[in-house]
């Protein structure tokens, strides 16, 4: 018998209510290592969901589409928080604790960085799906940043960004608790600690 969680009709945005608890955000700054923390929580067995920007910019790369931070970047944000909000509702049908790399807050930043106008759907978005209280943010850590072919950024760009998220954050009522500069394992211990606290 299938599980009727899995059906198209399980599939429903609200069951992300009153579920915030269970969402936990990893954010900060480009480059700090949040992928590798996430990788460590997934190997503890717990559910976890990679950064939405870097999925896209490598669905955008296959298809020949043109939504790439550095081509158009409204249009990639945009789907960052779609995809955001998918992976808000697959965590949810879990029913389990699960982290993410990066979510609806930080796409929601970039747009207001641009000067323009947010769709209120988006900060529609950034209001009723709402992560744990505690975002975890990776401070920039020079010895440990570097390029690839979805970062392209400077350190200096990676840096400003995590000033910028920080405003964004505590404004829209979370609290932020900045991980060490610790090998992986000792910064997984140190946030499933924090959580388990909270």
């Amino acid at each position: 018998m299938s599980d009727p969680n899995e059906s198209e009709e399980g599939y429903q945005p609200r069951l992300i209510e009153n579920k915030a608890d269970q969402f936990v955000v990893l954010s900060g700054c480009s480059g700090g290592g949040k992928s590798s923390l996430l990788a460590e929580l997934g190997r503890r067995g717990f559910p976890v969901f990679e950064e939405p920007g870097r999925q896209i910019v490598k669905e955008q790369a296959y298809i020949g589409g043109d939504a790439f931070p550095w081509q158009n970047p409204g249009k990639f944000l945009e789907l960052c928080i779609y995809r955001a909000v998918h992976q808000m509702i697959s965590a949810a049908r879990s029913n389990q604790r699960s982290f993410f790399d990066r979510g609806i807050v930080d796409a929601f930043c970039g747009l207001e960085h641009m000067n323009q106008p947010v769709p209120e759907h988006l900060a529609t978005a950034a209001r009723k799906c709402r992560y744990h209280r505690k975002v975890f943010f990776m401070p920039p850590w020079r010895e440990i940043f570097h390029n690839d072919d979805e970062r392209r950024h400077s350190f200096d760009d990676g840096v400003a960004e995590y000033s910028r998220l920080l405003v964004t954050y505590l404004r829209l009522g979370y609290e932020v608790v900045e991980a060490p500069k610790l090998d992986i394992a000792a910064r997984a211990d140190f946030i499933i600690d924090r959580i388990s606290a909270s």
